[in-house]
């Protein structure tokens, strides 16, 4: 089995109960309660299923429900693996073609109406609807909270880096995991906050009902006067050859395989996307002990905080701009992935290719807000409001704070009247879901006989725990800006404790001093496994991830609060200003294949994943059928398949596009419900004898 037994963050459980299930005929063990697409990974399964077209293999996409690419067949019937919790004996077979209905002729009997009400149904427990659900219980509302998962937390329980933000405000310099713990025993301390975890809304009806399929067995029904929906969003897909393959998935899902489940689930992989998701998916992978070939972006810059670049590189991972990926292609799963720079068009020029040896691609292009029930909920004219990812993408921080202000508007809306928002909440809110500002010059620092802070921290973005953790708050903010977004320097008196650097959120802090006029000592952060010993040499880079020289180990000190370790160095006086990090990873690790080996067929890229319709098929029909209406394109199956069109939905605008039509011209395509594949017997509540 694969499973990462140690992790410089995560606590390793211990204790797990142990069970066998079997997987076309094979045994295998797991734990009880994860995941059976979980359990699959560390067993080395990436192949879920055959489908009916050309039984082509298909893999995980999303681990998040939204897809059907893990669908399997879980005793006799086609069941979403990552949602599905293993149990002992299960017997888990490849889903091959279409599956067949279970015959079941007996009489429907033993069945129940289950109906509760609420003030206010919150839907999802992510950062935002359990900042929504405590300000309501904390103004007397009662709250139903609904999520899908096991434990309340939503993204906050895949992320291992710390926090960026407002420490006051959103727990700035905290990790994901430890928030989610932290907002999860506020949210159950409340008496008039009923949870239901494992738990999907369905649908919102008409006569002001939800409907909830609890813990893939029973239905039951919710009255509300309001609703929240912080339902969160999805991954996207994008168009290349081999872009179906099993070992192709969405960066969202690899965090729930590493970090909830602890499943070590690749040994190599290849990023697409240099959003946060991407460039803080490569730093889990590293933490995991997992290698990371490269970063690839299609634009010419960045997309997400220089901070979280600059350390990605110093750890030794490097970033292509202009570059993007252009086929995946092995027996079965992923086995290469080939990218190549592109033109002013964003054309691949193929004379550029080069070819990764990786067993995984990442897919991190973006996301699209799980919104659907809110467009439906807004058209019967509920009391309905969004926040977080559904309402708007942004970084958790400003979802927690975003949740926080939509559970005030709540209140007020339901008659309130001292539920007023605070006008600098809404200040903050806006800061909080800023882009990133401007960039300055680096400014080289004065190397001192006593240990002072120096600063890798270049782009304005909101984060401030530098400034609240410093002992003798001789860290501040320059005030260009006027707020969070502003940059630190340093002004006052340095005791050398070290708490700026631990609790960096992008360890973009170190502190330095000279020794002599030869030697120097710098303090760095670390946050991988760490048994460095006196004496030890330690590559050492710039900023920019470029090696300066090598270290040598006079200490380190791991820090309990923050989980960081704090590495003591001897480096030479000469550079001592220009060191920000520590190498993690090999250079060889990251070189391609001497040569490309690749096709390239762009036409062929899967654009409905789920019925396995391609670029080139859409195209066509739109251009012979003049189709100018999405729901059209279900003559040839686009939108038919199991996840109800969530995943091809996001990709229209551009295939349209392509086939020379413009996308105001169009008219959407129409959401199935259910949401959520849900058996009858759930929906009589027909209980077993």
């Amino acid at each position: 089995m694969t499973r990462i037994e140690k992790h410089p963050v995560l606590e390793i459980p211990q204790g797990q109960k142990e069970v066998e299930f079997s997987f076309d005929g094979r045994k295998m063990t797991g734990y009880e309660g994860e995941a059976v697409s979980s359990a699959l990974f560390a067993n080395g399964v990436r192949q879920f299923s055959l489908h009916r077209n050309g039984k082509a293999p298909q893999g995980i996409f999303c681990a998040n429900g939204q897809c059907s690419q893990c669908t399997v067949i879980i005793d006799g019937l086609p069941q979403k693996s990552c949602i599905t919790p293993l149990k002992a004996g299960m017997k888990i077979e490849t889903l091959n073609g279409v599956p067949k209905l279970a015959e079941d002729d007996r009489p429907v009997e033993h069945t129940e109406r289950r109906n509760e009400s609420c003030d206010v149904l919150v839907v999802g427990g992510g950062p935002s609807g359990l900042n929504a659900t405590i300000e309501l219980a904390q103004l007397g509302f009662s709250v139903i909270l609904v999520d899908d998962k096991a434990k309340l937390g939503g993204k906050l329980l895949l992320q291992t880096h710390k926090f960026f933000g407002s420490e006051e405000d959103c727990f700035a310099g905290t990790r994901g995991v430890d928030i989610a713990h932290i907002l999860e025993e506020k949210v159950r301390s409340f008496k008039n906050v009923k949870i239901y975890t494992e738990t999907s809304v369905i649908g919102v009806f008409k006569d002001k009902k939800a409907g909830l399929f609890v813990k893939n067995k029973n239905y039951v029904t919710v009255d509300f006067k309001g609703l929240i929906l912080s339902s969160g969003a999805r991954e996207k897909s994008v168009l290349f050859k081999g872009n179906d393959l099993p070992g192709v998935y969405g960066a969202g899902a690899f965090q729930t395989l590493v970090n909830r489940d602890l499943v070590k689930a690749a040994k190599k992989i290849l990023i697409i996307g240099s959003g946060n998701v991407g460039l803080i998916g490569a730093y889990h992978a590293l933490q995991a002990g997992i290698e990371v070939a490269a970063i690839v972006e299609i634009a010419p810059k960045i997309n997400g905080y220089k901070v979280h670049a600059d350390k990605i590189r110093r750890m030794g991972v490097p970033i292509y701009l202009s570059t993007t990926v252009i086929s995946a292609e092995g027996n079965g799963k992923v086995e290469r992935v080939t990218v190549a720079q592109v033109d002013e068009k964003w054309n691949p020029i193929l004379e550029t290719a080069r070819t990764y040896e990786v067993d995984t691609l990442l897919v991190a292009v973006g996301l699209s807000s799980a919104d659907e029930l809110f467009t439906l909920a807004d058209q019967y004219k509920f009391n309905v409001m969004k926040t977080g990812d559904c309402d708007e993408i942004a970084e958790a921080s400003s979802a927690m704070f975003g949740g926080k202000i939509t559970g005030r508007k709540m209140a007020a809306a339901l008659g309130k009247t001292d539920a007023a928002i605070d006008e600098s909440w809404l200040k903050k809110a806006a800061v909080l879901k800023s882009r990133p500002g401007n960039t300055k010059e680096p400014e080289k620092p004065v190397i001192t006989a006593k240990f002072q802070p120096k600063f890798s921290c270049l782009q304005e973005i909101p984060c401030n725990p530098c400034t609240t953790v410093c002992a003798k708050k001789a860290i501040k903010l320059k005030g260009e800006t006027g707020t969070i977004m502003d940059t630190p320097y340093f002004d006052g008196e340095c005791i050398g404790c070290g708490m700026c650097v631990a609790a960096c959120p992008g360890l973009a802090i170190a502190l330095a001093k000279k020794v002599d006029d030869t030697k120097a000592e710098i303090v760095l952060p670390y946050e991988f496994n760490c048994d460095f010993k006196e004496g030890d040499k330690l590559p050492l880079t710039d900023i920019d991830g470029k090696f300066i020289e090598e270290g040598t180990v006079i200490k380190t000190a791991y820090n309990k609060k923050y989980k960081t370790t704090l590495v003591t160095l001897s480096v030479s006086a000469a550079n001592v200003a220009e060191i920000a990090g520590i190498r993690y990873q090999s250079e060889e690790v990251t070189k391609p294949l001497a040569k490309p080996d690749f096709t390239y067929a762009p036409e062929n890229s899967i654009v409905c994943r789920c019925e396995r319709v391609t670029v080139r098929q859409i195209v066509d029909f739109i251009k012979e059928n003049k189709v100018r209406d999405v729901n059209q394109l279900k003559q040839i199956r686009v939108g038919m398949g199991a996840c109800g069109s969530k995943t091809c939905s996001v990709l229209m605008p551009m295939i349209f596009r392509m086939a020379g039509v413009d996308w105001a011209e169009v008219t959407p395509g129409r959401k199935r419900p259910l949401t959520v594949e849900t058996p009858m017997y759930a929906i009589v509540n027909e209980e077993e004898n």
